[in-house]
């Protein structure tokens, strides 16, 4: 009965965590006022601040600072903390700008991207499913390029920017929780997010600070951003990974929705049959992990 509850419980913080991140569109929607550039600023800051606390609270520095000590392990942090920054810096872009189907693209090939990187770069050969999968997500791509007129590059960078994020967290190995990894990513790249705002300052106002409501909005975007990590590792601990994997699914989807019946993007015939192909080499990659016991690629953190 414990186990259950105890299974219970983490399948809700998961979907919660998910949830949350799914929903960054419309938070990023109350914060056009600002630019992307400093949206981003600001998310990096008030995250870094509000991740402090919490290690602070939770007594886990020693977690940060074993990483810190180990220069190999610190590199490949700094790898996975200016490649999550980049992510981030695309995503945000690509909201502010109406991309957001595009940018849900990003997050729903990126288990595709994952097993090309485990192909090219770890030298691990694939199963038959796996070619499959990847031959119908190429069609797709094939197909939604002719439909943008151009490559989906916000999809592409979003993908291959969180796909070497996550091949860089795999280098560094061992057990670190997900908030003192963000707390230490997020630490890496402040020096970044503050010269972008002395950019950003230099180019016109800085709208943090043209009133209580626009500071408030860009403070709680900055400090949302670490709840969903707490959540996401409350999760991990009381569910199989396997679960995780499919519920990360939810993430992209809500994306996808808010951008289709709430932002109003359009979705032409054409681009339903690439996104359809989409999610067809995504079953096809899931039934591959099923037969395998094999667990799916995690998205972690947005």
């Amino acid at each position: 009965m414990q186990k259950r509850t105890q299974g219970s419980v983490g399948l809700t913080f998961g979907i919660a965590a998910y949830l949350i991140w799914g929903s960054f569109p419309l938070i990023i929607q109350l914060s056009k006022f600002a630019s992307a550039f400093e949206i981003v600023v600001w998310r990096v800051v008030f995250g870094f601040l509000f991740a402090v606390l919490l290690v602070t609270v939770t007594r886990t520095w020693n977690q940060v600072f074993s990483l810190v000590r180990n220069p190999k392990k610190l590199g490949w942090v700094a790898v996975a903390a200016l490649f999550i920054f980049i992510n981030w810096e695309v995503y945000v872009i690509g909201v502010v700008t109406g991309n957001v189907i595009e940018t849900s693209l990003g997050y729903f090939i990126n288990p595709l991207v994952t097993v090309m990187f485990a192909v090219f770069l770890l030298g691990e050969k694939l199963r038959r499913l796996q070619w499959v999968a990847l031959s119908i997500g190429f069609l797709a791509v094939v197909i939604l390029t002719v439909d943008y007129g151009r490559p989906p590059w916000f999809a592409f960078i979003l993908a291959l920017s969180f796909a070497t994020y996550s091949l860089a967290k795999n280098r560094v190995g061992g057990k670190i929780g997900a908030l003192q990894s963000f707390t230490l990513e997020s630490a890496l790249v402040l020096p970044i997010a503050l010269g972008q705002l002395a950019v950003v300052a230099s180019l016109g106002p800085v709208m943090f600070f043209s009133g209580p409501v626009e500071a408030g909005v860009l403070v709680g975007f900055g400090i949302l951003t670490a709840v969903p990590l707490i959540l996401f590792g409350a999760a991990a601990s009381r569910i199989p990974l396997s679960m995780i994997g499919f519920i990360q699914y939810l993430t992209p989807i809500l994306q996808f929705s808010v951008g289709y019946f709430v932002l109003g993007e359009e979705m032409p015939l054409v681009r339903w049959i690439g996104f359809g192909l989409v999610w067809v080499s995504l079953v096809v990659l899931t039934t591959d992990a099923l037969k395998k016991k094999r667990i799916m690629p995690i998205v972690e953190a947005l």
